[in-house]
């Protein structure tokens, strides 16, 4: 296993022990973010976004990865987390694709890509189903995650 795998290994289980602390040390000063929920997030934003996540699963989410992969500057890995959406309190069972590039050793950019009208459907139920495809409700998604990691921010 080489270093950057080693990384994103780092990473994943200090996620699955509920470890924000470990996974921002993993990821470097200019950290690049970016996923369909909470769109581009760079710096300590995304840290804070991973401790809000954390923080409001209530020690209620299941992390699991595999098919970690890296070569010299880009790596990739799966992970699956289970957790019960905080606004309903409905399961989700988010299936993600990680991408990395990697710069000085640490993670400099981290891209997940899932299906968000399969991840509203769960956390939503039928009005997700209905609607998740939709450029208003993924815009709506973004946006409230937006302000919800922005008030996160501020207290």
């Amino acid at each position: 296993m080489n270093p950057h795998e080693q990384l994103i290994e780092e990473f994943y289980a200090a996620f699955a022990a509920g470890n924000g602390k470990t996974m921002a040390s993993c990821y470097h000063n200019e950290i690049t973010f970016q996923d369909p929920i909470f769109g581009i997030l760079k710096g300590a934003a995304v840290a804070d976004m991973w401790n809000m996540l954390i923080e409001r699963s209530k020690g209620n989410l299941k992390i699991e990865f595999s098919e970690v992969n890296a070569k010299s500057g880009s790596g990739s890995a799966r992970w699956l987390a289970t957790y019960f959406f905080s606004k309903t309190k409905r399961v989700v069972v988010n299936t993600v694709f990680a991408t990395f590039e990697f710069e000085d050793g640490l993670i400099i950019k981290h891209t997940d890509h899932f299906n968000l009208w399969k991840w509203s459907h769960q956390a939503f139920g039928f009005s997700g189903y209905c609607l998740g495809w939709t450029g208003f409700l993924q815009r709506k998604i973004q946006r409230e995650a937006r302000t919800a990691l922005q008030k996160y921010r501020i207290t």
